[in-house]
């Protein structure tokens, strides 16, 4: 019998893609998301997590009203649904009705019982968002959408995590996010290539990256052990548990980078690389599942999407967020305003 993970694999292969042909593909809209539209939210018990939002807010010209002040133990990496639903009623009320997503600004807390603290913050505690066995969940309404104001139009916040361990790495990934903006880098796209079956699955997709966003940057397509020393990574993508010689690759202010497998999302690193090695490597964000997601391709980010929508000009916010079709159990980390191919209004 086939197992139904794979069915689900082979549906979401077969599915069309909705970003069109490459022509069309270049017409991607320019955001009009800007720094009034991100609310941060800061956590007055962690002395961290309050540096790291009066630097964002220094350096993003962040409104006052849009600094969320609240005190809670984030000294664990979860949260159960009762406190993670009480502490967001505190930041709803705190938060103004403008702001189209969220910034949080600590690492240890990243999970919600099953879901993402970057979903649960976005679109509210919800189980159907969360996977039993190898099922698929909720889908996302911002999912490939054009829409500009998430909150206003569907009702969702997209949330990504300034993640660092320290204060010097969260001021490093903010000030790489700063230095991107409207940079037009001339770097290069690695899809890497691995052996590992299960965890290899986006590769089929490679071609659609090269369809989409070929003409825009360079594409290099490689076994995973030869992205090593590279001197110009502005997109790193692969199906690895973990990704030797990360940190021997220069990574250009906005890049992205992540690694398709369990749990990258677990930020503490218990026994799969985490996403913060991206950003400690240099990358200016990543991405990550917190609890089993099997292979459903629709749980990772759709790589063609994500380049095309970065490319288009949109921030790493939008971009990375409108390219994952089932977010539950991910965790966006990053600088969520960097743009690196688009200029701000």
């Amino acid at each position: 019998m086939i197992p139904r993970w794979a069915v689900l694999q082979l549906a979401l292969l077969l599915m069309p893609l909705c970003f069109g042909t490459a022509a069309g593909a270049e017409q991607a809209p320019s955001s009009r998301l800007q720094f009034g539209d991100l609310a941060v939210i800061v956590n007055d018990s962690d002395p961290l997590s309050f540096a790291i939002g009066e630097y964002y807010r220094a350096r993003r010209h962040i409104p006052p009203r849009n600094m969320v002040h609240v005190r809670f133990d984030g000294g664990h990496p979860s949260l159960s649904a009762a406190d993670f639903l009480r502490l967001k009623a505190q930041v709803d009320a705190l938060t103004p009705s403008s702001a189209q997503g969220f910034a949080l600004t600590w690492m240890r807390l990243y999970r919600v019982e099953c879901m993402s603290i970057t979903t649960a913050f976005a679109a509210g505690f919800d189980p159907a968002f969360c996977s039993t066995g190898c099922t698929a969940t909720r889908r996302s309404p911002y999912f490939d959408s054009n829409s500009h104001r998430p909150f206003d139009d569907l009702g969702i916040r997209p949330t990504m995590s300034l993640a660092a361990a320290d204060l010097d790495g969260a001021r490093a990934l903010i000030d790489r996010g700063v230095a991107a903006d409207g940079r037009m880098p001339d770097g290069t796209a690695y899809l890497a290539v691995t052996t590992d079956g299960a965890r290899n699955v986006r590769a089929a997709g490679y071609a659609d990256a090269e369809l989409v966003a070929g003409k825009r940057l360079r594409i290099k397509i490689l076994p995973m052990q030869q992205v090593v020393g590279r001197p110009d990574v502005m997109f790193y993508f692969v199906g690895a548990k973990e990704v030797p010689d990360l940190a021997s690759n220069r990574f250009l202010p906005g890049a992205v980078g992540d690694h398709l497998t369990s749990f990258g999302g677990v930020l503490d690193g218990r026994g799969q690389m985490s996403a913060l090695r991206w950003l400690e490597a240099g990358a200016t964000g990543s991405f990550g599942t917190v609890t089993e997601p099997c292979n459903i391709l629709g749980k990772f980010p759709n790589v063609a999407m994500m380049m095309n929508r970065y490319l288009g000009g949109e921030t790493l916010l939008e971009a990375y967020w409108k390219s994952v079709d089932m977010p539950g159990q991910g965790l966006f980390v990053g600088e969520p305003l960097s743009r690196p191919y688009g200029r701000w209004r």
